[in-house]
């Protein structure tokens, strides 16, 4: 009994969480379709382009009224590391963690 009690909390704890992300979409969408952020395949590009390493993870959030896109990064190192770009204009923000930004001698121009 207690189990399936366990069980019933955790599905309705759970059902919020996906109403949410539902409505993060959302908006996320109408941010785009309005012109407030860039595409995420267009700054994705420019991090790729910018840094070492692979994106592992890509957030859309809305902070103070801004929103930004913040990246995770695995490097070849291993050593994750997250970069946080203005989702309206692509410029960096901050960074968190040993970034590894590429330069001329990597044989790819850096994106400033």
């Amino acid at each position: 009994m207690f189990r399936s009690i366990l069980l019933a909390l955790s599905v309705f704890v759970a059902l919020p969480a996906a109403g949410q992300e539902r409505r993060d979409h959302e908006r996320a969408r109408a941010a785009l379709e309005a012109g407030q952020i860039r595409p995420l395949s267009e700054l994705l590009a420019v991090v790729e382009r910018r840094y070492h390493g692979r994106v592992i993870e890509a957030d859309l959030e809305r902070d103070d009224g801004q929103w930004l896109y913040e990246f995770k990064i695995l490097p070849l190192n291993g050593h994750v590391f997250t970069v946080e770009l203005d989702a309206a204009t692509g410029g960096f923000l901050r960074s968190r963690g040993p970034v590894q930004e590429r330069t001329a001698q990597d044989g790819r121009q850096p994106v400033r």
